[in-house]
């Protein structure tokens, strides 16, 4: 590390902190030549590995823009689209691995996603899996009904808020 200032080769680092995101470190360091301070913002590298085989840097906004897509006209906030794009980078980071493929970061969407909205999932489903029929689509529904069946737990986007309900006008 040098110090950007004096160019010296040395620092000591006197705070550290993990950004609120947690995928990131803040040092303040101190230059012993100099003793001006500086800060430096250290994250962990995670490529993916395309299907052309080029490689490029993770990015969460990809994740919103294909998830975005399959949420088009549902019942989804964009805060729910951050925190499932927080979600996948999390599994995607627990892998331990510094390349993953392109089709696991695919892969990592579905069961949040799912939670999320199964029409979404459906939708984002039939591209990863690469659906070719009708049968594709109906054995995807038979299970998700058959899980719900089995947790009687809806998606988060098709439960209501639990809220009274008033009403407006004469009695």
């Amino acid at each position: 590390m040098h110090c950007p200032y004096c160019r010296n080769t040395d620092s000591r680092v006197i705070d550290s902190r993990t950004a609120d995101d947690g995928t990131s470190i803040r040092r303040r360091r101190q230059c012993p030549g100099c003793n001006r301070r500086f800060t430096t913002t250290e994250t962990t590298s995670l490529s993916v590995l395309k299907r052309s085989g080029a490689s490029e840097p993770f990015s969460r906004a990809k994740v919103l823009v294909g998830v975005r897509k399959a949420c088009q006209g549902r019942p989804v906030t964009e805060d729910q689209l951050a925190l499932l794009a927080q979600q996948v980078e999390e599994t995607i980071r627990s892998m331990g691995a510094a390349e993953v493929d392109a089709h696991e970061v695919g892969m990592a969407v579905l069961e949040p996603l799912r939670q999320l909205d199964e029409v979404a999932y459906l939708r984002f489903a039939s591209v990863y899996q690469g659906f070719d029929s009708l049968e594709d689509f109906e054995s995807a529904i038979t299970l998700l009904r058959a899980e719900r069946e089995a947790t009687g737990v809806e998606p988060a986007a098709l439960q209501q808020p639990d809220e009274p309900h008033t009403s407006v006008g004469p009695a």
